[in-house]
């Protein structure tokens, strides 16, 4: 059944609005507050189990994070307009990504492309009063007009070889003609756009709602930039695990002919930017995906700058990202996914549709079939105080902060993620692990199929030998410290094996510092959980104690146990040995002048007789 609404408010309290259809006369609207209504997957506003059908001047308003739920594939018709905020967090020179809710508002039934001069309005008087955006040819957008200049798609075609030539204008322009207002977009694809000189600019989305059954085309081993295509939040576990999107349904098993990676990759932009010029872009991706019970695996982006034609360049990064991304994707998102070997597309669907605030914890804007039919849910996702995701107990995890000090200046961190769960093998597991999108010119990452991963997963084994490549630009101090560990035991260690030193430095009891030169270290790091030089016999730090004395320039090592030393080893922070003492006498005091060293981290290393080994970080800092 159908009904006329004059006018409804849904403003007071917080119950499901629930229609079979729904159908909005001429002059007639429907005002959705979503204030007093809480986040939930199986909740909404406003849930309409078929049809929206909103006539000639008919409107839909969605306000304060209200969302539009559907049951059924079926088509929305009218030529009346549903609006929907969004808000953007660009300047004039910054990028977002976006997808839009809505397509024009034409009769015919079904969902309709995007056209920017047909569905961007911007507010005029809150809370409905809305007037069409202007725009302008030229670089710079305003308050009232969109530069059309940097509307963009991006499809990577198997006949480019070059990334950049991938970004192709609303229209049909290529780089560098720039896009066009009345150029159209299918729904579920993304665009870019830039902003504004206020940074923060509030858009209104106004058409046809999207519903049902979405499809975007991937081709295999490149990227599309797709995006959230609802008036609604969508459920990224979800959407990954679909089977159309994994090509599997058995959640504990590997994928075989996944479509996707599994990766959405978020676009960040460093603040500040003041210029249009490309090779004064700094930005990256950040990286997310999500398991098929919920565990959620995300590392932040990476900024790196840019060369006139496209490419990255050669020198530093110029910093790390601030945002995160969360398991529930907002209205209006934008993404990259990756297509694999198999990919020939994706699907978005009303069952990757939730009720999920942008406002709560779990989620942020970077910047069912039938109601009979209720996909399968998990506990809602927990972070610590940290922001981290709580993992469930048959996981392990830590982080690896990989931090690149370019003689002080440009100093910025590539995190690296590892995940441990019995059902991760050796080759690719979906939902588990994410490849690095690009990486900078000094930069870490886990490896797998000669393919530079940010996210990795293992089956736990405290023989496991995990290798960790580094690749420096120009000399400089690498830091390595770990982050994060959950449901690892306090006295498991958790191993940086420097091989070509021989240094085992537990990463659970302090970070290691190191200068290296220029060169692609792929085989001199690795991550342990066993020291090979270590015996039975363990002692605690009481038992033995390395101190530096800076007022006296003296090395001091107390030995109250009368522990059998076999060596006694000094090294700078770039591997360098500066002393090594063999055949030591079984002492209680041993010390070592370091009056002539110059000031900074070294690390020593005491060799017992059982082949046990302890190492310790000193400060020298000579006294004048």
């Amino acid at each position: 059944m159908k009904y006329s609404l004059a006018l409804i408010l849904l403003t007071c309290c917080s119950i499901t609005f629930a229609q079979s259809d729904l159908y909005v006369s001429n002059g007639s609207f429907v005002y959705v507050d979503g204030t007093a209504f809480l986040s939930g997957p199986n909740v909404a506003p406003l849930y309409v189990t078929d049809d929206v059908n909103l006539d000639t001047n008919g409107h839909l308003y969605l306000r304060n994070d209200a969302h539009l739920l559907q049951g059924n594939n079926v088509g929305n018709s009218g030529e009346g307009k549903l609006s929907v905020y969004q808000t953007g967090n660009s300047n004039t020179y910054m990028y977002n990504y976006w997808a839009s809710p809505v397509g024009q508002n034409i009769a015919a039934t079904g969902n309709s492309a995007f056209m920017p001069s047909n569905n961007f309005y911007r507010e005029v008087t809150a809370p409905i009063t809305s007037t069409p955006y202007n725009y302008t040819s030229g670089y710079d957008g305003t308050n009232t007009e969109i530069s059309s200049y940097w509307l963009y798609t991006f499809i990577g075609l198997p006949t480019t070889s070059n990334a950049y030539e991938d970004w192709i204008g609303l229209g049909g322009g290529s780089l560098p003609v720039g896009g066009d207002p009345n150029g159209t977009l299918d729904s579920g694809y993304g665009f870019s756009m830039k902003g504004n000189t206020s940074g923060a600019q509030k858009y209104d989305f106004r058409g046809k709602p999207n519903n049902g059954d979405i499809t975007v085309t991937l081709n295999p081993n490149r990227e599309t930039l797709v995006g959230n295509p609802y008036p609604s939040a969508i459920d990224a576990l979800a959407f990954i695990h679909d089977t159309r999107n994994s090509g599997i349904s058995d959640a504990y098993h590997p994928v075989e002919f996944p479509y996707m990676t599994g990766v959405l990759k978020y676009w960040e932009q460093a603040t500040g930017a003041t210029s249009h010029v490309l090779s004064n872009y700094v930005g990256g991706y950040a990286l997310y995906t999500i398991s098929s019970t919920g565990t959620e695996s995300f590392t932040p982006a990476v900024f790196r700058m840019y060369l006139l034609n496209g490419t990255v360049a050669g020198g530093p990064s110029a910093g790390t990202g601030t945002k995160t991304a969360r398991r529930y994707i907002p209205v209006g998102q934008g993404f990259m996914v990756e297509g694999t070997a198999s990919a020939t597309s994706v699907t978005f669907s009303n069952a990757h549709r939730v009720f999920y605030k942008q406002s709560d914890a779990d989620s942020e804007f970077f910047r069912t079939e039938s109601t009979a039919t209720e996909r399968e849910t998990f506990p809602e996702t927990e972070y610590n105080e940290d922001g981290y995701n709580i993992v469930p107990t048959d996981f392990k995890r830590f982080r690896i902060n990989v931090g690149f000090d370019n003689n002080g200046n440009d100093s910025y961190t590539r995190q690296l993620l590892m995940n441990f769960h019995y059902t991760a093998t050796d080759g690719f597991d979906y939902g588990l692990e994410a490849p690095i999108a690009e990486q900078v010119a000094s930069d870490a990452n886990w490896i797998l199929d000669n393919t530079p991963y940010a996210i990795q997963a293992f089956n736990y084994d405290e023989s496991l030998q995990i290798p960790l490549l580094v690749n420096i630009h120009n000399q400089q101090l690498v830091r390595f410290g770990i982050y994060d560990v959950q449901n690892f035991e306090e006295s498991q260690p958790i191993y940086i094996h420097d091989k070509q030193n021989n240094l085992y430095v537990n990463l659970q009891d302090q970070a290691y510092e190191i200068t290296l030169e220029a060169g692609n270290y792929t085989d001199r790091f690795e991550i342990v959980f066993q020291n090979e030089t270590l015996s039975s016999q363990e002692f605690i730090d009481e038992d033995f104690l390395v101190m530096q004395n800076n007022t006296n320039s003296v090395l001091t090592i107390l030995n109250p146990n009368q522990l059998e030393v076999k060596t006694i080893s000094l090294f700078d922070v770039s591997g360098k040995i500066i002393f090594k003492e063999n055949n030591l006498s079984t002492k209680n005091r041993y010390e070592f002048s370091t009056k002539n060293l110059s000031d900074g981290v070294y690390i020593t290393q005491v060799t017992f007789a059982n082949q046990s080994t302890k190492i310790k970080k000193v400060v020298i800092a000579q006294k004048n």
